[in-house]
């Protein structure tokens, strides 16, 4: 199970977070422990003004927790988690919200805690939670016999394409898979030295390199979404400035959009929305059958729970029909008989609350299978849309390619000879400076040779002998 934590404050938005429809299919708060308030909000509020007597400002401790993809997990295994991780944290009988989202047929765990100690006023301290936390998810692998992610055994050896939230919510705007955009970004910095080959390598896959107004080096897509280098390759700014430069060589994110939108767009806008189409198309069918699921999964439940609820009332009262009054009343507390009955009461009222969880558990665990076959076809779809996108936005890169390789081909052929390759004009006759290097005057009139004095000795002054 990975439990990611983090300390925070911010309650009425974490409130918002936890019951968001949008992105869950199903949201069940499953227990408010340790406020007076009722209800999600009412406890961050309350949670919120308790911090008000401290000067600490992030009051409370969030933690998710994901088993895997493929696991049906009970909730007493998340509670026994929870009890876990408070104790290594030392969070214990601390104020604490547990939530539980079911999304695409997995089912996760939030919960959240408020880190001031109402007695001391002061905030618990969290060294090294996540350490701890590391160390604690290792054992609840173990512990139930998943197998365990590589890069929980070895934090160097997990998997690079790892995307956080953000990133996928902007490969999901851009059309494209988050998971392939990280994917072809690190294969081009695995494979590139230089600012340049990676620019080339970039486009060939439809991804342009950029100079980011706060980020330094950017990559945008052909929509105009922009991605962080330094976080799709999980380097640090400098390094990556080491191998390409200072960014400010790069064009900015709004010249690089300029020429995508004078470049590319217009060739190819009408098929991105064309395949946009055929996947909203592709997708509504499944949508379709998701909907109808959910809605018979909750009825479903309904129904379990209006049954549970009506068979716990009636054996609440035949329990209680157990405990005599008046006299007899009085007869069984002086024999011990009452006592007898109330520890009997007790233990079938807790054994009747563990085979309601455990038949509510059976139900969700079919249920949660039966999406995930759906879920299946979903992401398969998904998948297809995905590369069809993409192939789309190589095309682009190809045809941006081939453009400039053209133009590159016209402007060599009518440029301008460079001095070396010019041709040496052939003149008719010699040069007056090449016959004065070889003794000779130059020619005039009509190239008659001037006579040159004789040769011999000659006296001291330079003249002739005779």
């Amino acid at each position: 199970m990975i439990l990611k934590g983090s300390q925070r404050g911010g309650g009425r938005q974490m409130a918002d977070h936890l019951l968001k429809l949008e992105e869950n299919e199903r949201v069940e708060i499953h227990e408010i422990r340790g406020f007076v308030a009722n209800s999600l909000h009412g406890a961050m509020k309350e949670a919120q003004a308790i911090s008000k007597g401290t000067q600490c400002r992030q009051y409370l401790f969030s933690l998710s927790l994901s088993p895997p993809e493929t696991q049906s997990v009970r909730v007493g295994v998340f509670e026994k988690a929870l009890e876990d991780i408070e104790e290594r944290l030392g969070l214990t009988d601390q104020p604490r919200i547990v939530v539980f989202h079911e999304k695409e047929g997995r089912r996760h765990c939030h919960a959240v805690w408020s880190r001031i100690d109402a007695d001391t006023m002061t905030a618990k301290q969290l060294s090294f939670f996540k350490t701890k936390l590391r160390e604690v998810s290792k054992q609840l692998y173990l512990d139930n016999g998943w197998t365990m992610p590589q890069g929980l055994v070895d934090s160097r050896a997990r998997d690079p394409r790892n995307f956080t939230l953000e990133e996928w919510q902007q490969a999901r705007r851009a059309g494209l898979d988050a998971g392939a955009v990280k994917g072809m970004v690190q294969e081009c910095w695995a494979a590139s030295d230089n600012v340049g080959t990676l620019s080339r390598m970039l486009e060939e896959r439809g991804l342009h390199l950029a100079k980011g107004d706060r980020r330094g080096h950017v990559i945008v897509s052909f929509e105009g979404e922009v991605f962080a280098l330094s976080r799709l390759i999980d380097k640090k700014a400098k390094d990556v400035n080491a191998r390409l430069g200072a960014p400010e060589t790069l064009p900015s994110v709004a010249e690089t959009k300029t020429r995508i939108a004078g470049e590319i767009a217009p060739k190819l806008s009408a098929y991105i929305r064309e395949a946009k189409a055929i996947a909203h198309k592709a997708q509504e069918p499944l949508e379709a059958q998701r909907r109808a699921l959910a809605d018979k999964h909750q009825a479903e439940r309904d129904r379990m729970d209006a049954g549970q609820r009506a068979r716990r009332l009636a054996e609440t009262q035949e329990r209680a029909a157990r405990l005599r009054g008046g006299f007899a009343g009085f007869w069984d507390r002086l024999t011990g008989e009452h006592s007898r009955t109330m520890k009997q009461n007790q233990l079938e009222a807790y054994f009747s609350l563990l085979r309601d969880r455990a038949q509510r558990d059976d139900l969700v665990i079919a249920q949660m299978k039966e999406r995930r076959a759906l879920q299946e076809r979903i992401r398969e779809v998904r998948r297809q849309n995905a590369q069809r996108i993409l192939a789309l936005y190589q095309e682009a890169a190809r045809l941006r390619q081939m453009k400039q390789d053209r133009e590159q081909g016209l402007r060599s052929d009518f440029r301008e000879p460079a001095r070396g390759d010019r041709p040496r004009e052939q003149a008719p006759g010699r040069s007056a400076r090449s016959e004065r290097r070889e003794g000779r005057s130059p020619s005039r009139r009509g190239d008659t040779p001037t006579p040159s004095r004789p040769s011999g000795p000659r006296d001291g002054l330079g003249r002739n002998e005779p």
